[in-house]
């Protein structure tokens, strides 16, 4: 049964709805930190959710979601579900539940949800991630010392606020507040756009040129490898904020390919150094 707590604590139970790699990495950190609460795993597949109990990630699990009960929902689900399972959830918990989730786009959701759950949704992104799928790859460290940005609206609690980010710091996390429209701009240019660039360079890559990639494409397109449905939901959702980041991406672009066109070396190497003056400025490697 739900602690009611307007903190959160080694006791505090937890329902993570979507028991994938980001979700199994959740567990699996509350787990190795010696976390007491029930931590109840939530999704269609039984077999699967079994085999996540069998491996020690979760305790028990859960395919309907009309039956979960936990002081702490958190949706690890794609971004165009977050809503309606969290309404699912809350329609027949006992009102005071809170909800949070993972998504890389706030803006709807937050809107959404602090209509429908005024003062119990605190919306959040992890930045932490993998290309791979699955609680196979879970890894408990895997928020550890990465940040947490939470996207409160005008009207929640403080106290809701600071349970969800004394959650993300249980794990090892940095929290960041933001507004969730400020979020999804800044995403767009730093998570977003990076996704479609990757794939476009791995998409109009000639396959019989396949063995001539060597590491360095293989780092520069690693992220495309991600889930195809996932990123779409994504990219969508965000539409207005990608394509006002693929506005900047084409006018730089345009600059590197007027300096080559040109033959203009001095143009040329000021951008490249621009570039790599940013790129060795990001310590999160």
């Amino acid at each position: 049964m739900p602690n009611q707590t307007d903190q959160f604590t080694d006791t505090t139970s937890v329902a993570i709805v979507g028991v994938g790699l980001i979700g199994g990495s959740i567990a699996a950190a509350l787990k190795s930190r010696g976390h007491h609460g029930c931590i109840v795993g939530v999704g269609r597949n039984a077999d699967r959710l079994q085999s996540a109990v069998s491996a020690g990630l979760i305790d028990e699990f859960a395919t309907d979601l009309a039956k979960v009960q936990a002081d702490l929902n958190i949706l690890c689900t794609p971004v165009d579900h977050i809503v309606s399972q969290a309404r699912s959830i809350a329609a027949n918990s006992d009102g005071k539940a809170i909800f949070t989730d993972v998504g890389s786009v706030k803006e709807r959701i937050c809107t959404d949800l602090n209509a429908e759950l005024p003062g119990r949704f605190v919306g959040s992104h992890p930045l932490a991630g993998s290309e791979k799928h699955g609680f196979e790859h879970a890894d408990g460290d895997l928020f550890v010392n990465r940040l947490c940005v939470v996207t409160p609206s005008d009207h929640s609690p403080t106290e809701h606020i600071e349970l969800i980010e004394q959650f993300w710091r249980s794990i090892g996390m940095r929290t960041l507040r933001m507004s969730p429209t400020e979020h999804d701009a800044a995403l767009a240019q730093t998570s977003h756009l990076p996704h479609l660039v990757a794939s476009v360079l791995a998409g109009c890559l000639p396959t019989d040129w396949l063995k001539l990639t060597s590491t360095g494409f293989a780092d520069t397109t690693r992220i495309a490898a991600g889930d195809a449905d996932l990123w779409t939901a994504i990219l969508l959702q965000n539409r207005a904020h990608v394509l006002a980041a693929c506005d900047r991406f084409e006018t730089t672009w345009r600059e590197f390919r007027n300096a080559i066109e040109t033959r203009d070396a001095t143009q040329l190497k000021q951008q490249l150094v621009r570039g790599k003056t940013v790129r060795d400025a990001i310590a999160n490697d």
